[in-house]
């Protein structure tokens, strides 16, 4: 015990010099730009276009975005059936989004927009993001003969868990 005591001791040492020596270098130069604020993180789940739809989209480093759109099916073969796409491109700039899935049963989406703040107070609270753009639908059909149908979307952002998860005790 007494080798941990020790260390903990050397890094509260350690970040208190670290801490002074970054106060006394901001107060030496006030006109020093302020380090760049974090990044909102825009990563979670959104609502779809139907009711029990949703998309999932991963921000990960450098603006690459994975995820996928849930939805249900509307073709005779899988009416109902719930399907996944998957992305095949995704990319943040900023808070600008673009996203295409791979194509399932003949159906792939496209999403073009920004990602904005919405009326939730918190991430704790529904459409606190909002995925606002435009979202292409692309049907490819037996003769391989593709449609597509545009509609401008504002995509809701799930309510988020705000606990934190319960660290392991080994």
């Amino acid at each position: 015990m007494p080798i941990r005591t020790t260390r903990f001791h050397a890094l509260q040492v350690t970040c208190f010099v670290l801490f002074t020596w970054m106060l006394v270098a901001a107060q030496a130069n006030p006109k020093a730009p302020s380090p760049a604020s974090p990044r909102p993180d825009y990563s979670g789940m959104y609502s779809f276009l139907t009711e029990g739809e949703f998309v999932q989209i991963s921000v990960e480093d450098r603006g690459l975005v994975t995820g996928f759109v849930s939805r249900y099916g509307d073709s005779d073969n899988d009416h109902g059936v719930f399907l996944d796409h998957f992305f095949e491109s995704g990319k943040l700039d900023g808070n600008q989004l673009t996203f295409t899935t791979k194509t399932v049963h003949g159906v792939s989406f496209e999403f073009r927009g920004a990602v904005e703040r919405g009326e939730g107070k918190s991430r704790g609270n529904e459409a606190y993001y909002l995925l606002k753009g435009t979202l292409v639908e692309n049907t490819t059909d037996t003769d391989k003969k593709v449609s597509s149908r545009s509609r401008q979307v504002a995509l809701k952002s799930f309510p988020q868990d705000m606990s934190s998860p319960p660290v392991d005790k080994k």
